[in-house]
């Protein structure tokens, strides 16, 4: 018995190759580390310009459009739409309806729909 496991171990190990074959020489030095590290850098590249920096150039155009709010722009702010009636610091005054005035972040507008004090259209002024 013992020598049938024995002749079958010795057969295993004489099909395989990865047994006889001997170790890989020493690392290739820069030559095969320069193509990896060139792929990384291309990649941080078209991250970079792809999701990066338009994601900078957008945050940038907000902070700009928050900046240049003034009293009398129409804006977005979480859902709601009101004027601006007073500029603070870091905070606007808005007029949602009439009487009805809110204090909020600038952060917090989303989107300038109108700027300055611009006359209602004739259709709004009849509903109001």
């Amino acid at each position: 018995m013992k020598n049938k496991i024995l002749a079958i171990s010795a057969a295993v190990l004489a099909a395989s190759p990865a047994l006889a074959q001997t170790a890989p020489a020493g690392g290739g030095g820069l030559s095969e580390t320069l193509p990896t590290l060139l792929m990384f850098g291309l990649m941080f590249v078209v991250f970079y310009v792809l999701l990066i920096r338009p994601q900078q150039k957008k945050v940038k155009e907000q902070q700009a459009m928050i900046a240049a709010v003034r009293r009398g722009d129409r804006v977005v702010v979480s859902g709601f739409i009101g004027t601006v009636t007073r500029v603070q610091d870091d905070e606007v005054q808005l007029e949602l309806a009439e009487g009805v005035r809110v204090r909020v972040l600038k952060p917090a507008i989303t989107t300038v729909l109108t700027k300055g004090d611009v006359k209602p259209d004739s259709k709004e002024a009849s509903e109001g």
